[in-house]
């Protein structure tokens, strides 16, 4: 009986300033220094990031040598929740976060509805390296955006688009997948559990 091969799913915590993909950016000049990358991070061959994560954002990610699943999490249709934690400068007020919930239009598009909240107390999360840049007199608020679709920069875009520049952005979850304990620059095998949750999706 032929071997199957048994496909790999992996949990990664993305630190800033990485960038998603195994190989440096075509167009590098030969002398710039090398953009760190998954590579730098993930020995195991054969697996692919579902989905991006821009280079300065932080969070999860999901890597996986299952191009059928890989296709299926990241076609729109399927409408897969992911949740972010975003730092934004000043406070935003009931009728920002109802712009947010509401959809809104961003380059000739309109964004599904999404659910956003303050988040109360601020999230403990490990320190960004760098930290971002801190303005004594602008104060700073945590939302928790949970968005059904994934558009270039979209999360940027939105807290923009209703006046609260995003500062930090980490993506803390993927459908039923969290980065609790995982620090920045670890990455973990998915557990039998958290594989089901995925193929019950499909």
């Amino acid at each position: 009986m032929p071997h199957r091969h048994l496909h790999r799913y992996l949990l990664f915590y993305k630190p800033y300033d990485v960038l998603t993909q195994f190989g440096q950016p075509s167009g590098l000049s030969t002398d710039a220094p090398p953009y760190r990358t998954l590579k730098d991070y993930i020995p195991v061959p054969d697996v692919y990031p579902v989905g991006r994560l821009d280079r300065d954002s932080e969070g999860l990610l999901l890597l996986t040598s299952d191009g059928r699943l890989q296709h299926f999490l990241t076609d729109p249709k399927f409408r897969h929740p992911r949740t972010y934690w975003v730092q934004v400068e000043r406070v935003p007020d009931a009728a920002a976060l109802q712009k947010l919930c509401q959809g809104l239009v961003i380059q000739n598009y309109r964004t599904r509805p999404a659910q956003a909240r303050l988040l109360l107390p601020e999230p403990d999360l490990p320190p960004r390296d760098p930290p971002i840049r801190f303005r004594k007199q602008v104060p700073t608020a945590w939302l928790e955006l949970t968005l059904t679709e994934g558009r270039n920069r979209q999360v940027r875009r939105m807290t923009a688009a209703v006046g609260f520049p995003t500062l930090r952005l980490v993506r803390v979850a993927i459908a039923h997948l969290r980065l609790q304990g995982l620090q920045p620059g670890q990455w973990r095998d998915l557990t039998p559990d958290e594989q089901a949750g995925l193929r019950l999706r499909q």
